[in-house]
């Protein structure tokens, strides 16, 4: 998967690491919401991250509205669930040379910085 950074583009943290770390030039920015993440992609994402789960939002208002609270889902439900519902993806995901970076936390936003400035 060659540069590219999956998002929502109603997201204002999303659209803030975008336009902070530049990913709108060299980046294929894929907006998850009128093009949903195809079931390939989703592996491939989870195969660089180590799991579904390292994808998987519980802040998504869906995590609440199917009650899924204190539920032990496996990687294959995890899976399903974000195929079925965008806004389970935690978000940005993004992919810059092999590499993957996922969510908004201090820590990922540094790791980023690092890799496009190496």
């Amino acid at each position: 998967m060659v540069n590219t950074v999956f998002y929502i583009k109603t997201c204002d943290t999303s659209r803030k690491i975008i336009k902070d770390f530049g990913l709108i030039h060299g980046f294929n920015l894929r907006e998850v919401k009128s093009k949903q993440i195809t079931e390939g992609e989703l592996e491939e994402l989870a195969q660089m991250a180590g799991s579904f789960e390292a994808l998987f939002s519980r802040r998504s208002r869906a995590f609440t509205q199917k009650n899924l609270k204190g539920q032990k889902l496996t990687e294959s439900q995890l899976k399903a669930l974000i195929l079925e519902e965008y806004t389970f993806l935690k978000r940005p995901v993004v992919v810059h040379n092999n590499q993957i970076f996922i969510g908004s936390s201090s820590k990922e936003k540094e790791k980023l910085s690092a890799a496009l400035k190496a």
